[in-house]
């Protein structure tokens, strides 16, 4: 399905002068077309939280360029939703105005008709209500991940008891690691069956924070992902002084990744970059 040498990137807003935010399938394909020239043969395009009404148009405009056929289209895997049931105190830089109340009534009048193409979401599992959310979207075959999140490890614990699977770029915009609280990103690092998204493009994690994940997760549990962003050609973008999102894909992040531990295996890279978000997804390996 995804041929040697390329790689699938899980977690993508935009490319180059292409995003989601622009409601547009040619934008869409746009950014398709930028990812595959960078080595991506197999992406899920990422829509940031916003009103329902916003996000429902950008994710008409991904399920269109889905169906459009040719070969842009083609490397559309499914839609990825980071939110917008997140928690305002660890935003980052999108926007707590954005993000909804976690309710069935509201993930119901996000999500219907959208049921088949949304593959993965966001949630803060500590907000009030999120785990019922958790628990409908796993229930309906969507991928939860926690991220954006304060969460204690005992929220966490109850995220995954809901259902969710994953953690969304693992150490950004989540409670940091305490030696009492170690949060939800200790709860990353210590549970064996959870996936993690890293974000290995130079500058969401610094070289310890990578070596540290890379000592204590299972390797068969790392996922690479470029967080990618609109204007982003190599390097990060930053909004009112916050970092906003990567500008690279995730075959130069696996680089990136090589150039920070020149002795890492290529199997590896290829492991985090090919074979994990397969298996994540359900698509084999």
């Amino acid at each position: 399905m995804v041929p040697e040498g390329l790689f699938v990137d899980l977690h993508t807003h935009g490319l180059g002068p292409y995003d989601t935010r622009a409601a547009d399938p040619r934008a869409v394909l746009g950014l398709c077309a930028s990812h595959r020239r960078r080595g991506t043969a197999l992406l899920y395009p990422t829509i940031y939280p916003s009103d329902a009404a916003a996000m429902r148009a950008q994710m008409s405009a991904v399920k269109e360029a889905m169906m459009s056929g040719g070969q842009a289209g083609g490397l559309i895997g499914g839609i990825n939703l980071e939110g917008p049931f997140l928690n305002p105190a660890r935003c980052g830089a999108l926007g707590a105005r954005n993000f909804m109340r976690p309710s069935l009534s509201n993930l119901k009048g996000l999500i219907s008709g959208f049921e088949d193409v949304i593959k993965i979401i966001t949630v803060a599992p500590e907000l009030p209500g999120a785990l019922k959310v958790i628990e409908r979207c796993a229930g309906l075959g969507i991928r939860v991940n926690m991220g954006h999140s304060d969460a204690t490890l005992k929220a966490a614990r109850e995220g995954k008891r809901a259902g969710a699977a994953g953690v969304t770029h693992l150490f950004n915009a989540m409670r940091p690691f305490h030696h009492r609280e170690p949060g939800l990103a200790g709860f990353a690092l210590l549970e064996e069956d959870i996936y993690v998204e890293i974000i290995a493009d130079g500058f969401h994690l610094g070289p310890e924070a990578l070596a540290l994940v890379l000592k204590i997760k299972d390797p068969g549990k790392i996922i690479l992902v470029s967080d990618s962003v609109k204007g982003g050609s190599g390097k990060p973008v930053f909004e009112a002084g916050i970092l906003a999102g990567g500008g690279k894909s995730v075959a130069e992040c696996a680089k990136t990744l090589k150039r920070i531990f020149p002795g890492m295996d290529e199997k590896l890279l290829k492991l985090f970059g090919r074979d994990n978000p397969l298996r994540y997804m359900g698509l084999g390996y």
